[in-house]
């Protein structure tokens, strides 16, 4: 009798706790996932806007569906200029977009998009790994606001017109398409700038505002330029590339619990290959897709293209200039990037 007035007190709790467990772990399988914005200026279609789709949705699967996210695409949620103030002011949870639309505000980081020059068109994968690893060595202040995701570079950016450009003297006092560092290249080699962004480029040049455009080459085909320029100066000797961030409300990236912020970081370390060796593919079958519609590419002779070169050099020297005033290691950024080039 003792045996069994015991056994029931014990057997009744036992059920209690196993009803308890269950109950957590069906609260736990139906808790509300974390839902998140991303805003960027990227068009739906093109490569690099399915590339950010895929990411959302990898990163909804690997969590299990614990997190969530919304893509707007095209600047719908916050401008390419405002999208990183959107982040930080929680407009967006997250988002992508260029140092280049707001010049100034990523000094150091503007290192990366100098005119170091290069010897193809096709280096948006080295140029990738290369403003990821400059960050992980310099830890740009101008990023301590927000969670930095990645980071990412297309090709080389040069000169696509509407006439043909042969030479220095052929590119002077003609209106081109640019913004950031860009517009100081064509300042400096005696063009017109004319600064607007990419999703205005189109308008721009249609309504004859601009003769032609700076950019990489695979926004002749993603953005549909190639309709109205028809000529590339593969001008390398002045060419650069344009940095690209993806970053995080800090305050929402700190509240994930760290499961689930290892597994994005994971996503994000693959996105860095993913995203270069993307911009790389673009490149390669936007100029493809150029020469079978009968776009000309212009080379340049050596000799030409060190007057190009000559001609951005002083660039150069302004930024560690501007960046010493500023106490900010900006020869060593531009020797870091120089020397990435070369090794790689």
């Amino acid at each position: 009798m003792r045996h069994s007035q015991l056994l029931l007190p014990c057997t009744l709790l036992f059920l209690a706790l196993i009803g308890f467990s269950s109950l957590a772990t069906l609260a736990y399988g139906q808790a509300k996932p974390v839902e998140l914005t991303y805003s960027t200026f990227m068009p739906v279609v093109q490569e690099q806007g399915k590339l950010t789709a895929d990411w959302a949705k990898e990163i909804e699967t690997r969590t299990n569906g614990r997190v969530k996210i919304t893509v707007f695409y095209g600047g719908t949620l916050t401008r390419a200029d405002k999208s990183y103030d959107g982040v930080v002011k929680g407009i967006s949870d997250i988002a992508c977009s260029a140092p280049s639309y707001t010049k100034g505000k990523f000094p150091l980081t503007e290192g990366v998009e100098q005119n170091i020059g290069s010897k193809s068109i096709f280096m948006a994968s080295v140029v990738t790994k290369m403003v990821n690893e400059f960050y992980n060595r310099f830890k740009p202040k101008e990023f301590d606001d927000v969670k930095v995701m990645f980071l990412f570079c297309p090709g080389g950016q040069f000169l696509h017109t509407k006439k043909p450009v042969n030479s220095l003297e052929d590119l002077k006092g003609m209106k081109i398409r640019s913004n950031g560092v860009s517009a100081s290249t064509l300042k400096a080699l005696g063009a017109v700038p004319v600064v607007t962004p990419m999703g205005e480029s189109y308008e721009t040049l249609s309504r004859g505002v601009a003769e032609g455009v700076w950019c990489p080459l695979e926004a002749l085909q993603s953005w549909k330029l190639g309709e109205l320029v028809k000529y590339s100066t593969e001008c390398f000797g002045a060419s650069n590339t344009s940095s690209m961030f993806v970053v995080m409300n800090k305050d929402k990236w700190n509240a994930l619990a760290p499961d689930l912020q290892k597994t994005i970081e994971k996503v994000n370390e693959e996105w860095i290959e993913r995203t270069g060796s993307g911009w790389e593919k673009m490149d390669r079958t936007a100029r493809d897709y150029l020469l079978g519609a009968g776009h000309k590419f212009i080379s340049l002779s050596e000799e030409e293209q060190e007057k190009w070169r000559k001609g951005v050099k002083p660039l150069l020297d302004d930024y560690a200039n501007n960046m010493k005033a500023k106490g900010l290691p900006g020869e060593d950024a531009l020797k870091f990037c120089t020397d990435y080039l070369k090794k790689h």
